[in-house]
């Protein structure tokens, strides 16, 4: 029961002496007092992990102690003593949210496994703490790097949403973070402390994201040998995010929009539904209204989802940005690799801020990690980045003219090609390049065996 802080509230002087021994043999730090009064007072000036308390006090009752130490701290453990073993005393405590208790005269061995049991109870509860604010300062917006005004303006935006459960979409190219701003969307807010599920609906197969989103029965179909909580379900209280909505499929966007509309999910295979509390912010990289009069996304669900839209601008729009985002990769890199660099070259910005950025964002710390992994030098400047980011302008478009003896397929094919060698083989920044979905792009490297 290392650093385990205990609290002692007994008035008679023997029992108080017992049971701080059998609390100091278990391990715990032990503190003592007379009184109701006297234990809140010591509780609010020390830092106890848990409280024992008597039932009958010579100043204030036991259960006005429990309740008031709750209120101080919900989570605190507080076992309660009583000398009378009754079951109304006992319920009542148990009702008033003691989290033990134990009848009088003492079993010490019984009180040391119970006090034992309540010290585990804190230390797990002190650990899941420490991981909700950790997560809160890993991703509330406080931590997204921008210097933009309109990017100052949309973390505005974010925080004033934070605290609602409206429905958010998020419209970005790929790579400008659109998964950060759907965390500081559930970080900042009163969901922090419930899940954060994530779904990429491109990454899937139909049949493998309807079992991912809604979940499925023992034995629903061939390979289904235990149930399996869907997302929607992982994320009851919390958020889910939705990202690249826009490639859901048909059958997934019917059991998106129902599940929208009441709030209850069916397991493939159950007869049950299942009522479900979830916060649903989703993403796209294309516009979904586009997708709308194409006739690949419903449009009842784009209204659903579309409560409150937000837009992150690609980084090509935002240089502001890319200086202080370098400076941030730059310690963030080192700090992961081990390295240490001691000054960035004017050039270095220069040539970061004269590239057009298909991949936003992410291609830039992917960028900077490559500068600073291959670069034996500890200054960087624009020879240490790779050739066709510090040599590059942005394309031009000029006119096209097909060659006479090339199919299209043929071209599609060349288009492809080129577009994959400029972006090293990069499947995501290939897909933006070319205006299409990472699903087509990888649905086309093996139609035309690339």
């Amino acid at each position: 029961m290392e650093n385990i802080r205990i609290l002692i509230i007994e008035d008679d002087p023997d029992g108080r002496a017992s049971v701080s021994e059998a609390a100091e043999d278990a391990g715990m730090a032990v503190t003592a007092v007379d009184g109701g009064e006297a234990g809140l007072v010591a509780f609010r000036r020390g830092d106890f992990d848990l409280v024992l308390t008597d039932l009958v006090l010579p100043d204030i009752d036991g259960i006005d102690v429990l309740e008031r130490l709750l209120q101080i701290n919900p989570k605190l453990p507080v076992i309660i003593m009583t000398a009378y073993g009754s079951v109304s005393s006992s319920v009542r405590a148990i009702k008033s949210g003691a989290y033990d208790y134990i009848t009088k005269p003492l079993d010490l061995d019984d009180l040391q496994a119970k006090l034992k049991r309540a010290a585990e109870t804190a230390r797990l509860r002190k650990r899941v703490v420490n991981f909700e604010s950790s997560a809160r300062q890993q991703f509330g917006s406080g931590t997204i790097t921008v210097e933009d005004p309109r990017m100052i303006e949309l973390l505005e935006q974010v925080h004033t949403l934070a605290d609602t459960t409206a429905t958010v979409l998020i419209h970005g190219e790929s790579g400008t973070g659109k998964e950060l701003i759907a965390r500081a969307l559930h970080y900042d807010g009163t969901r922090a402390d419930s899940p954060f599920v994530a779904v990429n609906c491109g990454a899937f197969t139909e049949s493998l994201l309807v079992s991912e989103l809604f979940g499925h029965e023992k034995g629903a179909f061939t390979g289904a040998f235990r149930q399996h909580r869907g997302a929607f379900e992982r994320a009851d209280g919390g958020t889910l995010f939705l990202d690249e909505i826009a490639d859901a499929p048909a059958e997934v966007q019917v059991k998106l929009l129902r599940v929208l509309e009441t709030r209850e999910v069916m397991r493939a295979g159950g007869n049950t539904p299942v009522h479900v509390d979830v916060r649903v912010v989703s993403a796209s990289n294309r516009p979904l209204a586009q997708c709308v009069s194409e006739g690949r996304f419903r449009e009842d669900l784009l209204y659903r989802l579309n409560v409150v839209e937000l837009t992150i601008p690609p980084l090509r729009e935002r240089k502001g940005d890319i200086r202080a985002l370098a400076d941030h990769f730059v310690a963030t890199v080192c700090a992961e690799h081990g390295r240490t660099i001691h000054d960035i070259a004017p050039s270095f910005y220069a040539a970061l801020e004269a590239f057009h950025w298909p991949g936003n964002v992410r291609q830039l710390r992917n960028a900077i990690e490559s500068a600073i992994v291959i670069n034996k030098s500890s200054v960087l400047d624009a020879g240490s980045l790779s050739l066709n980011i510090r040599n590059a302008a942005k394309p031009e478009k000029t006119n096209f003219e097909a060659p006479s003896n090339m199919t299209l397929a043929d071209i599609e094919r060349a288009v492809l090609q080129q577009s994959l060698t400029r972006n090293n083989g990069n499947r995501t920044l290939t897909a933006d390049e070319l205006g299409l979905s990472r699903r087509t792009i990888q649905r086309k490297i093996k139609e035309h065996d690339l």
